[in-house]
């Protein structure tokens, strides 16, 4: 922690000692939209020096329209902005001097062109990965070897996001994500987030939006920080789609998007799906107990059939009514899930030392999980004469079904008599209600004053019914006491501040609070009574620090406090007893877990070469959440017991430490060929309150490599290669995996339409994976065979028609001018 700050404060002040010995003088302004007086994101501009032909710097504007160009020499300045399918327009003679050293153009006004799309070729300067202020975006569209898979494929590439063999999503080594739909939570993320991940097209993806360090406006929940997955829509005037469709012999998916819009009115609406195909996964576990006498080995060797599903559909809107009002809204249906089926033999041996025989017999279970969630908003947002003032209400609800059931025989070996048998059914839903206010009001120039409140509503109804086989009269019956019912009702109230302002001319700042107060009841039915969890207050504070060092350098200081809370997956008091020697269960009785992140962020441009970011960071825990295991002799479920049993929960299990560092690298060594590199490395540190004389340290470190070759203007190779090292948690060590990719993409129809060939870890048909666990009384050894070897062939087309206008002079409009896209 002490070295991290003395870092962090010898690099500010190398910046500051630098900015003492720069110009200060500053150019800024705001691009719109000439008609409809919207702003323009990724508008260039460009300055000269009066009498040179060679500019002398530039800059793109930010989502709002606005670009500030500092540390400006003195001179006189000739400056040229222009923006895809607009005419350029020039500013002559801008002086900056001593006296005159901030030049405020405000609103500059673009016009459209007359334009037919087929006679254009788009070159576009959108980076694939841009590192902005306080977030980074990847524009998962522009990506080619994650276009055949689904979401996970597409995080995969993201700088400091880790996605595991099976999916699940790490930010900078915490597994606590926020995810967003479009800016908006969703119930489908608080069942099973790995499930949606792998149920959502990469084809259906614009971009990913990545928050390590939220500032105080976002919500205290996600203790890594945010990924907002913004879906494709497009809001040319006209109407306009694209259809992509992939078969494999993994996976395959499709997507179709539709936009129409008419003046200030606009609509879109799409459907995608995923389906992964049966796969075979072969397993071997062999678990050792002990107690004050013996040592038991008992071992499992078998196979599963496993396949996953999902599709949604959706439509939405905006209007933009007398310049100053919008509204929008949306709404979504999602349809989720996996079946499969496991096979194994097992062998128990009870106490080693002795001559006894195992104990033989197979199981065999089936199981299914369905989640159907629908979701809903609508927004307005009112904007003033005044710049960057604006208001803004919007209300969010989001409804989920999820069940679940398994079927499970266990038989004797090798009489083939039934001894065990349980019928699980666990249904399942919740509700999430948001509604929330902001509002930003210019205090003076470049000072931003934000303040808003929000109001959550989270519910949870579950309930489990089992059926247990009773050998006795060979019939399954309702065993009363495995089933549970469970109802959670959680509120979350909040507010906050945040103030932008410039510091000087050493760097800006933007500092904020948020007050968040919960209240939860709940009730569980084996308790027979509430459970009675105070409410709490939570404060979070955030600061951020940005340097420009140059137009090339930015240094950024931060920190932020997060919160994780129990989701539905960590609460649900449902024991699954299908495998009667490994239950599974949720934890009613979790505490949220809290944590603090500091992070020192560097990045740079090096001219038409590339550019790279380097961040390091801090992060501590606090009733630190993760997976624990227990073994017990004898196990009570209810009226059943269970004997040799381990007993898997999510627990607090104490205090963790994370500190690292992350390298990302977008290089172009020529204008055919470009490399991005990620790279994280970091020491993770548990102090296990749970068991002691359990904490670990590990060092922990990912690599992947993307590298894209332009053959031709309609011909483009890409290839993908990913490693992560093993993972260390308190009970033990997660394998390591690597993964590679190689796609190829040609385009025709004048770049209306693509085939793109994409192979997936094509050497070897499974990854092994291996799992080392331990505690007090148990060890664990097992061993997956993960198939991913896949090949798939990928199909897009783009269509439609747009219409551009420009203005004529003295007000009068020329007619539309259609142009097929």
């Amino acid at each position: 922690m002490k070295i991290f700050l003395l870092l962090a404060f010898g690099i500010l002040r190398v910046g500051i000692a630098k900015a003492q010995k720069t110009f200060t003088n500053q150019i800024s302004g705001v691009i719109i939209d000439s008609v409809s007086k919207t702003p323009l994101e990724y508008a260039t501009v460009t300055l000269f020096l009066k009498g040179n032909k060679k500019p002398l710097t530039g800059t793109i504007t930010e989502k709002n329209g606005s670009f500030t160009i500092n540390e400006l020499p003195d001179g006189i300045y000739t400056i040229v902005f222009e923006f895809l399918g607009y005419t350029a327009t020039t500013i002559n003679e801008v002086p900056l001097n001593k006296n005159n050293p901030h030049a405020n153009l405000n609103h500059i006004q673009l016009t459209q062109k007359k334009i037919t799309l087929e006679a254009v070729t788009v070159t576009t300067q959108v980076k694939l990965v841009e590192n902005k202020i306080d977030k980074i975006v990847f524009n998962a569209e522009k990506d080619l070897t994650s276009q055949s898979g689904v979401a996970t494929d597409v995080l995969k590439k993201i700088p400091q996001v880790s996605v595991d063999i099976d999916g699940n999503v790490q930010l900078s080594g915490s597994g606590g994500v926020r995810f967003l739909i479009n800016g908006k939570p969703s119930t489908t993320f608080g069942s099973n987030i790995t499930e949606v991940l792998q149920a959502v097209p990469a084809s259906q993806i614009k971009s990913v939006e990545v928050i390590t360090n939220p500032g105080a406006r976002y919500d205290a929940q996600g203790l890594g920080g945010i990924i907002n997955i913004i879906l494709k829509t497009n809001k040319a005037k006209g109407y306009n789609g694209n259809l992509s469709l992939t078969a494999g012999t993994r996976q395959e998916n499709g997507s179709f998007n539709l936009n129409i819009r008419n003046n200030n009115f606009g609509m879109n609406a799409f459907v995608s799906g995923n389906k992964r195909l049966n796969a075979r996964t072969p397993t071997f576990s062999e678990r050792l107990t002990f107690d004050s006498t013996k040592i038991n080995d008992l071992i499992q060797a078998g196979e599963g059939l496993f396949e996953r599903h999902g599709w949604q559909a959706g439509t939405g809107f905006d209007w933009t009514y007398k310049k100053y009002n919008s509204f929008s809204g949306s709404f979504v249906f999602n349809n989720f899930g996996n079946s499969g089926n496991r096979y194994l033999n097992q062998s128990l041996l009870i106490d080693k030392a002795s001559a006894n025989p195992p104990l033989l017999s197979s199981t065999n279970t089936n199981y299914r999980f369905r989640e159907r969630s629908m979701d809903a908003s609508l927004d307005y947002k009112k904007t003033f004469a005044k710049e960057d003032q604006e208001f803004e209400i919007g209300i969010n609800t989001s409804v989920g079904n999820e069940s679940y059931r398994s079927d499970n025989e266990q038989r004797a070996v090798p009489q083939d008599s039934l001894f065990y048998g349980i019928r699980n059914t666990n249904p399942g839903k919740t509700r999430e209600t948001e509604i929330t206010v902001d509002y930003t009001q210019p205090l003076k120039e470049d000072i931003m004053l934000g303040v808003g409140a929000k109001t959550s509503f989270y519910n949870i109804s579950s309930r489990s019914n089992v059926l247990a086989f009773e050998p006795a009269i060979q019939a399954y019956q309702t065993d009363t006491s495995l089933a549970n019912n469970l109802t959670y009702n959680q509120k979350v109230y909040a507010a906050y501040a945040e103030l932008s302002f410039p510091v000087s001319n050493w760097f800006d700042a933007k500092i904020g609070g948020r007050y968040e107060r919960t209240s939860i009841h709940s009730f569980y039915a084996n308790a027979q009574q509430p459970v009675k969890i105070p409410a709490y207050n939570t404060f979070v504070p955030s600061v951020f620090l940005s340097r420009k060092l140059n137009d090339q350098q930015t240094l950024k200081l931060s920190y932020s406090k997060r919160i994780e809370r129990p989701d539905y997956e960590d609460l649900n008091p449902f024991v699954n007893t299908s495998d009667p020697k490994n239950l599974t269960a949720g934890n009613s009785q979790l505490l949220p877990e809290t944590g603090h992140r500091f992070e020192l962020g560097y990045s740079r441009e090096i001219a038409k070469a590339g550019s790279l970011s380097l961040n390091l960071f801090y992060r501590i825990n606090e009733n630190d959440i993760q997976p624990y295991i227990n073994y017990y002799t004898i196990f009570k479920v209810g009226d059943s017991l269970y004997t040799n049993v381990a007993v898997s929960k999510r627990q607090n299990i104490g205090m963790e430490k994370n500190m690292g560092l992350n390298l990302f690298a977008d290089l172009r060594p020529s204008s055919k060929l470009s490399l991005r590199t990620n790279i994280s490395l970091f020491r993770r540190h548990t102090i296990n309150t749970l068991d002691h004389g359990y904490d670990y340290s590990s060092f922990n470190y990912r690599f992947n490599l993307n590298a894209t070759y332009q053959f031709s203007n309609s011909l483009l190779a890409e290839f993908f290669g990913n490693f992560s090292s093993a993972r260390n948690e308190a009970q033990g060590k997660y394998p390591s995996f690597t993964t590679y990719s190689v796609a190829i993409r040609k385009q025709f129809w004048q770049k209306k339409g693509s085939l793109a060939l994409t192979a997936n870890n094509f050497f070897t048909e499974y990854i092994n994976q291996k799992t080392i666990l331990s505690g007090p009384g148990f060890a664990t050894t097992s061993t997956r065979k993960i198939p991913f070897r896949s090949v798939g062939l990928n199909f897009a087309w783009k269509f439609g028609k747009l219409e551009f206008k420009k203005d004529k002079p003295d007000g009068e409009v020329n007619p539309a001018i259609q142009t097929e896209n």
